[in-house]
């Protein structure tokens, strides 16, 4: 049985074009990572990791949820089992996900960070887990050597508001050669419906030190939260909404149920979504206020599993697709802000394949002229960050809009291994304009396609987020 690595260094690349075009225009290129959520906390510390369970295995619902397919007890995933046998149970696990993303990834992460040329196994899972830790405990393998190894020239991590920043604020003043910045993610004060809502407030408040006793104290708790942000660097927000809210209402209307849900009445659905609504509108005015890029992700169904969400919490791997109608109100949130002059700079994720062609349309009705690509669709978040979401993602924006303005590739990961999937996003990338250099669709002009590939792998969003 072989155990030889399919990773070569022309891994998915099918012709001479794509070849060309990935090691000359896109392999080198910078990295420039704006949305993940890395624990800023263990950049700083520039954290050494005892085993490649503790930065591999931690966190990462996507090898959990294979896992628990191939029915792993939950011991030897987020149980007591021992990080060893965490490993192992992965490496028994990895040759049953053929065809899914995790074997490319798995294989090409082990290859690249630690030398590894095998094919993951239940047989050589000890061997691999004792090189690997052994690599783990040199230098150059700490967190800010793992990040390097990646050329990694910026990220950018996701806080929330009652965030104190203090690791930023440690290492902005290092200069260890990547910068790391943060990104707004205010969704805990925007889900009004959700519970454990009030307390939120609570929290909000004391870091704010505003009595937030009414929808103007929210807001203007928040304005102070976003201020703080923005003078420790931040130049970005996220938002992982269901779907965008959109509803007529007045100030009284808002105030009123935003004082109902305070005093510990039920808040209807159409009260929710006329505060929301509110909300999401003066945090998007005020975003333009301050120049900063927002992200919106919209699409996920989360925590389905109930029973499993009680025992684990959430981010654990019981989210999934959702089918949520979305072009409506995402047209009249983004046509609203247009009207007043106060859209900024905005990246919209879909989760639903389904609604590929209307985000790769629903851009072009709001980039005016005035910046490239103002309104970007971004790239396959979640469970459409594999070959065949990143190509149809691809093939949508090229037909219906501009894939040479295209932002590229961005982690959403928690781990640091997890870098290698620029390197993945480039060859696919690369492969799909190579193959249609060779059919002739393309000119075989490689100075104008390998320059549009290089753009999209960091040219635009160096310009985008002015990093």
């Amino acid at each position: 049985m072989s155990t030889k690595t399919f990773i070569t260094d022309n891994f998915l690349l099918e012709n001479k074009y794509a070849e060309e075009l990935y090691h000359s225009y896109a392999k080198n290129q910078p990295i420039i990572d704006y949305h993940n959520h890395l624990p800023p906390a263990q950049i700083a510390a520039d954290t050494q990791f005892e085993n490649i369970s503790r930065v591999w295995l931690n966190g990462d619902h996507y090898k959990w949820r294979a896992m628990r397919t191939m029915g792993v007890n939950e011991k030897f995933i987020t149980g007591n089992a021992s990080d060893k046998e965490k490993f192992e149970a992965w490496g028994k696990t990895v040759p049953h996900t053929l065809r899914n993303p995790l074997y490319h990834w798995t294989h090409l992460e082990l290859k690249r960070y630690f030398g590894i040329d095998e094919l993951l196994n239940e047989n050589n899972a000890s061997s691999i887990y004792e090189n690997v830790n052994a690599q783990l405990q040199q230098k150059e393998n700490s967190v800010r050597g793992l990040l390097n190894q990646m050329n990694v020239e910026t990220l950018c991590t996701t806080e929330d508001p009652t965030d104190t920043l203090e690791h930023h604020q440690a290492m902005k003043n290092e200069n260890f050669g990547i910068k790391v910045s943060t990104a707004f993610r205010p969704d805990k004060s925007i889900l009004i419906d959700a519970e454990g809502y009030t307390d939120y407030l609570k929290e909000l408040g004391k870091v704010a030190e505003v009595d937030i006793q009414s929808f103007q104290d929210l807001k203007d708790a928040l304005l102070k939260r976003i201020e703080y942000f923005d003078e420790n660097g931040c130049k970005l927000c996220d938002h992982g909404l269901n779907s965008m809210s959109f509803a007529e209402f007045t100030d009284a209307e808002v105030d009123a149920a935003f004082k109902a849900k305070l005093s510990g009445k039920a808040v209807s659905a159409e009260e929710a979504e006329k505060f929301k609504t509110a909300l999401l509108l003066f945090l998007s005015e005020t975003y333009h206020k301050f120049g900063w890029v927002q992200q919106f992700h919209l699409g996920a169904l989360r925590n389905n599993n109930k029973r499993m969400l009680a025992q684990l919490g959430p981010d654990t791997g019981w989210d999934s697709i959702g089918d949520y109608t979305q072009a409506e109100k995402l047209s009249q949130f983004l046509n609203t802000l247009d009207g007043k002059d106060k859209l900024t700079k905005t990246i919209l994720y879909n989760l639903n394949p389904a609604d590929n062609e209307v985000f790769a349309t629903m851009i072009g009705n709001f980039n005016d002229g005035s910046v490239k690509g103002k309104v970007q669709w971004g790239s396959g978040w979640w469970f459409l960050d594999q070959k065949d979401g990143m190509e149809k993602q691809m093939n949508a924006l090229s037909n219906m809009g501009l894939i040479s303005c295209f932002i590229g590739m961005l982690t959403d990961s928690r781990s640091f291994l997890s870098f290698p999937r620029h390197e993945y996003f480039r060859r696919v990338l690369c492969n799909l304009f190579g193959k249609e250099m060779a059919s002739g669709e393309l000119p075989h002009d490689m100075d104008l396609v390998g320059n549009t590939i290089s753009n999209i792998c960091y040219g635009n969003a160096k310009d985008y987020f002015n990093f």
